[in-house]
């Protein structure tokens, strides 16, 4: 099983990055996927998920409005649009699958990418 991330790099603040989750090895369509994201010298959160049906998607609260996370099942891929980036932003931005409805905890997860660094900065 592998999920890899793409799409990553350096932003100015107010860019946008659309980031991809290509999924191989599992049935992609059994699983929710959430995002993560890991800032320097803080906890890893979970920022936004996406059911397996495409029936429900949730968003942290710090990036609602702002990131919009889908899905393309027959392309075993999952996309975060992220606009109107912010320093904060910056981290490692990590996708998952799991069992979950909409993969939200670390606890639900079966699957890890190793993740694609994002810089907000002017």
């Amino acid at each position: 099983v592998a999920l890899v991330e793409s799409g990553g790099g350096s932003v100015q603040p107010g860019g946008s990055l659309r980031l991809s989750c290509v999924a191989s090895g599992l049935a992609f369509n059994k699983y929710s996927i959430g995002w993560f994201r890991q800032a320097p010298k803080k906890y890893e959160e979970p920022i936004a998920c996406i059911a397996r049906n495409l029936s429900n998607t949730n968003y942290a609260d710090s990036v609602k409005g702002r990131f919009t996370i889908d899905r393309d099942n027959v392309k075993n891929t999952v996309y975060l649009q992220m606009n109107n980036l912010k320093p904060d932003d910056t981290a490692v931005y990590y996708c998952a699958a799991g069992y979950e409805r909409c993969l939200m905890t670390e606890s639900g997860v079966e699957y890890w990418g190793k993740g694609t660094l994002v810089t907000v900065d002017s």
